[in-house]
């Protein structure tokens, strides 16, 4: 680390790619779009570190790839959907079967189902607070919105979780 406290790009992907990963496959709930999220958060992370104020690492790289989630789900809104052709298997290559995606993640294929089920609005910050263990001021900095509405929406996010996990005869 600089002896100004800054870490090196290398020393951040290094030390914090895992935890990047986790937060962007929660946030996406899929293998390739985490991937293709760390990515794009590291090159931020890489553009961002020369303004970067030592403090919460972890709370700044939270809200990086939040960040470029976010960003990323808008520009989704904006484009044109195409439909698959009559055979994908001669265009698109295999991907990891869901269950393996889960299962190397930490949670299971259920858990993860139920969490990509809930809203944006909700997700967003359970996912913030629950896996990357960020503080309600650094969620409500991240997502620019006021602490209360942070609580708010764990608070009903985390009700619609349990109500999805026990449809789903999780919590049985």
């Amino acid at each position: 680390m600089a002896s100004d406290g800054v870490p090196t790009w290398e020393e951040v992907a290094r030390d914090h790619g895992r935890f990047l990963y986790n937060v962007a496959y929660r946030l996406t709930g899929n293998v390739d779009d985490a991937r293709d999220l760390v990515q794009e958060s590291l090159l931020r992370v890489r553009r961002g570190l020369e303004t970067y104020q030592p403090g919460s690492l972890e709370g700044w790289l939270a809200r990086i790839v939040t960040n470029v989630f976010l960003d990323d789900m808008r520009a989704k809104k904006r484009r044109p959907v195409h439909k698959l052709p009559e055979n994908p298997d001669l265009v698109l290559p295999p991907t990891q079967a869901a269950d393996d995606a889960a299962d190397a993640a930490g949670l299971s294929s259920e858990i993860q189902a139920a969490i990509n089920a809930l809203p944006e609005e909700f997700r967003v910050p359970l996912v913030l607070c629950d896996v990357a263990d960020q503080t309600y001021e650094d969620i409500a900095t991240a997502l620019d919105i006021p602490i209360g509405t942070v609580r708010s929406r764990l608070h009903r996010g985390r009700r619609m979780l349990r109500a999805e996990l026990d449809v789903r005869g999780v919590l049985a």
